[in-house]
C-alpha cells in the first residue's frame, strides 16, 4: 500500500468508509479522518509524492479523480463534481493543478 508507514491503516479505512457514497467526499473531513492534518510538512510532502502519479510536481485533475484509490485500490473514483470542487479548493494560483505548497495549505487549512 502506498501510504504504509505514513498513515494508520485503521484511519484510512475509516476515512474511505465516510465518503463511500458518490458526492460525499469532503477534502477537509477526509484529511482530518485519515490523519494527514496532524502530520509534519515532510510527511505531507511524502503524501503529495504518492498522489502525484506522473511525478510532474503537480496533482492534475485526472490524478484528483483517482485520489481515493491512492489510499485503497478498491476505492471509488471521485465524481466530476467532487473532482472539480477538490481542484478549486486547492488550486490557489488558478493554473489548473495543485502544487506541493498548495496541497500542504489545503491539508492544514
Amino acid at each position: 500500500m502506498a501510504f504504509a508507514g505514513i498513515l494508520a491503516e485503521a484511519d484510512i479505512t475509516a476515512a474511505l468508509a465516510a465518503c463511500k457514497a458518490a458526492d460525499s467526499f469532503k477534502h477537509k473531513e477526509f484529511f482530518a479522518k485519515v490523519g494527514l492534518s496532524a502530520k509534519t510538512p515532510d510527511v505531507i510532502k511524502k503524501a503529495f509524492a504518492v498522489i502525484d502519479q506522473d511525478k510532474s510536481g503537480f496533482i492534475e485533475e485526472d490524478e484528483l479523480k483517482l485520489f481515493l484509490q491512492n489510499f485503497s485500490a478498491g476505492a471509488r473514483a471521485l465524481t466530476d463534481a467532487e473532482t472539480k470542487a477538490f481542484l478549486a479548493a486547492g488550486d490557489s494560483d488558478g493554473d489548473g493543478k495543485i502544487g506541493v505548497d498548495e496541497f500542504a495549505t489545503m491539508i492544514k487549512g
